[in-house]
């Protein structure tokens, strides 16, 4: 009787493979659902950005009360003995604000029984080691803001003493709440990032190089003059994003430059770092040049930070490697030159390509 396929003493097929005789076939194992794989951590603004162990900067390493002492405006008399401070100590005003106040200039003679103004406001005393950023941040008010109204200017280092007249608009704010609603910006770190040291007291030397740290609750002395032209900060690379105005009407206070990952960034000019790192989100790794004659220029976008805050430069030294951190959607440079607290077209001040 003629055997059907599959039975006993002879060899089956099963998916395609040849079973021999007097085996059990194969368990076929199912295809299993696919394992989502899991979404990649969002990494925090700075988290990719590499650089060189530092301490903390002086607005986390000296946080301020807000502590400021209100004052209605008043007439002082002179008394035999006084300078503007002690009558800045003594009526809680600034002694800059009581010599604007009065047309006093430089060397401020007052004599006994002169009426001055005092200007009323709400002022803020300067202690060891505080800075603008921190002093805003403790009142909830744009550092910009205090250093318009207190006609601060070049090199924007504080004195341990100093009164600064803190805007009265500012809005009450738990201490959560004003560092939760603060957010940096290059004029911040420009202007109001270096520590406040005491009267007589001289900034701190800049250092030859990374390996040597300063405290951050140093000021650091900057170049009085400019000491070498602007030179571009990249080779080759092309523009991809020009100063001014975009399409959508934000304005770029800079160029950006789209280069290959990790190209060397170098020092546009002589200058002195007055900021390395990543506290500005959108720019990821960040670093600030000072150059002296009120000119400043910015890197952003860096993966690597090459350089302390501190550290004397040289043109066409490499300070960082090009990276897409902050808001970049590809590999490029954001630099800009500042005069001061206005951002200028860096084309204008670089040689022709």
């Amino acid at each position: 009787m003629a055997r059907t396929a599959g039975a006993i003493g002879f060899p089956m097929l099963l998916a395609g493979c040849l079973v021999p005789e007097g085996r059990s076939p194969p368990t076929v194992a199912r295809p299993q659902p696919a394992t989502p794989r899991p979404e990649p951590a969002r990494r925090q603004p700075g988290e990719q950005v590499r650089a060189l162990p530092a301490p903390p900067p002086a607005w986390e390493a000296r946080p301020v009360q807000a502590d400021a002492r209100t004052i209605a405006p008043s007439t002082y008399v002179v008394q035999r003995g006084d300078s503007l401070r002690r009558i800045a100590d003594r009526t809680g005003a600034a002694s800059e604000a009581i010599a604007r106040a009065n047309g006093l200039s430089p060397p401020f003679t007052i004599y006994p029984g002169q009426r001055l103004s005092v200007p009323g406001g709400r002022w803020h005393l300067v202690r060891a080691g505080q800075t603008g950023i921190a002093i805003a941040r403790a009142y909830g008010v744009e550092w910009s803001r205090i250093v318009d109204a207190n006609r601060l200017e070049e090199p924007y280092i504080l004195r341990t003493g100093q009164r600064v007249l803190i805007p009265v608009d500012s809005i009450p704010r738990s201490a959560a709440e004003r560092a939760a609603a603060f957010s940096l910006d290059i004029d911040d770190l420009v202007t109001g990032s270096q520590p406040a040291i005491a009267e007589n007291a001289a900034p701190a030397r800049p250092v030859a190089t990374a390996r040597r740290v300063l405290p951050s609750t140093a000021a650091v002395g900057e170049p009085t003059r400019v000491t070498s032209g602007f030179a571009w900060p990249v080779g080759g690379g092309r523009v991809v994003r020009r100063f001014g105005p975009g399409a959508s009407g934000e304005r770029n206070d800079g160029i950006k430059i789209a280069v290959p990952l990790e190209t060397p960034v170098t020092a546009a000019a002589d200058g002195v770092v007055a900021y390395a790192g990543s506290d500005i989100p959108s720019l990821g790794g960040l670093v600030i040049l000072k150059h002296g004659g009120r000119l400043a220029s910015v890197y952003g976008h860096a993966g690597q930070l090459l350089v302390q805050r501190g550290q004397s430069v040289k043109r066409g030294q490499t300070i960082a490697l090009s990276g897409d951190t902050g808001a970049a959607n590809q590999p490029e440079l954001h630099f800009e030159i500042r005069d001061g607290r206005t951002p200028v077209d860096p084309v204008s001040r670089l040689p022709r390509r």
